[in-house]
């Protein structure tokens, strides 16, 4: 007899934190492939990239691959502002925006 979706998850709970976990870290991976794609799409390699904004080339390969925390503000702006955007970096609470940068 074939058991229910709640009768397997009486068994196996969903534990939300290892869930939500795993979803930051797939929207990173999804944010740093966007990333590549824009530089790709203006046709610059990554070596390319690193001499015009001044960094090695292990740095925005760390970018592209979602590694944010070490990298300075700086770098990441210059990274946006070379294939063509903008950072734009927000204060959220709630329902409250704030534009800081």
């Amino acid at each position: 007899m074939a058991r229910t979706r709640e009768q397997i998850q009486a068994k196996r709970p969903v534990n939300r934190e290892r869930v939500d976990a795993h979803k930051e870290r797939m929207l990173g991976e999804i944010r740093a492939y966007r990333l590549r794609e824009l530089r790709e799409a203006i046709g610059l390699t990554q070596e390319e990239l690193a001499e015009r904004i001044g960094v090695g080339q292990r740095q925005v390969s760390k970018i592209e691959r979602g590694d944010l925390d070490s990298a300075k503000v700086g770098t990441i702006r210059k990274y946006l502002e070379a294939v063509g955007g903008e950072l734009v970096v927000e204060y959220v609470s709630g329902d409250q925006r704030l534009q800081v940068a």
